[in-house]
């Protein structure tokens, strides 16, 4: 059953089956997967959807398609059509923050209207909405793909879902102060014999300092591992010398 807090993507007569696939990839990327579709230009199923949707399947098997905009939204309190052009139509106009905002305050459930990409939505489109949907754009070259324009909006929505921050890779935990300490002595021991911690009276202050330079990144225990093998091998030399 559909989240009935999350809002519907609703594509009007989309043209291109590779531009379908391209918008669900983007849907499912921020957590929405309610799609439909005003009469697609080449019918549905497409067959270039499912390549470009790059395993948004979930998106692509559970879309609707309806033979109007308003059936599409039939069910749908709070509607935004999305649109840079004036319509000839006085609606208020929000930014995707401000629509995402309303959108998880809203009682009853939110559409979110794209046009076909060659020329955006139509004057009866927009009508049925109740705002305004537009992104502050270069004046000069105003122009958005249609999977650019639904991700715009669907990661604004993600802002208020508890969505899970990726991680570049696994990370392992900081190593155990015991190990650190071990790091730590270690380089003491090269740096005493090369009087480092002189003078004297500024020996404290400078371990201090060192300490704090070791301690501060967190070091796990393979980089603290890697980190001594450094120091060994200065230890030792150049090889070929005792």
């Amino acid at each position: 059953m559909a989240d009935s807090r999350k809002p519907v993507i609703v594509l009007v007569r989309p043209q291109l089956g590779e531009n379908i696939g391209k918008a669900a990839r983007a849907m499912l990327n921020f957590g929405l997967v309610e799609l439909r579709m005003v009469t697609p230009r080449d019918g549905w199923p497409n067959p270039d959807a499912g390549p470009a949707a790059a395993g948004a399947d979930i998106v692509l098997e559970k879309a609707q398609v309806f033979d109007s905009t308003a059936e599409a939204v039939a069910d749908c309190a709070h509607v935004y059509a999305t649109t840079v052009r004036k319509r000839g139509v006085t609606k208020p106009v929000v930014t995707p923050e401000q629509a995402s905002a309303e959108i998880a305050r809203a009682e009853g459930r939110s559409a979110i209207l794209f046009g076909p990409e060659r020329s955006g939505l139509e004057t009866e489109d927009v009508a049925l909405a109740r705002a305004i949907l537009t992104v502050p754009i270069n004046p000069e070259f105003g122009s958005l793909n249609l999977a650019q324009a639904v991700i715009l909006c669907a990661y604004e929505w993600s802002k208020h879902e508890s969505l899970v921050q990726p991680t570049q890779e696994d990370l392992l935990p900081p190593a155990p102060q015991e190990e650190l300490e071990g790091l730590i002595n270690h380089l003491e021991g090269m740096l005493e014999p090369k009087g480092y911690f002189l003078p004297e009276p500024r020996a404290d202050a400078t371990r201090r300092t060192l300490r704090g330079v070791l301690t501060k990144p967190g070091w796990n225990h393979l980089e603290v591992r890697t980190l001594r093998g450094v120091l060994s091998s200065l230890q030792r030399g150049p090889k070929g010398r005792s």
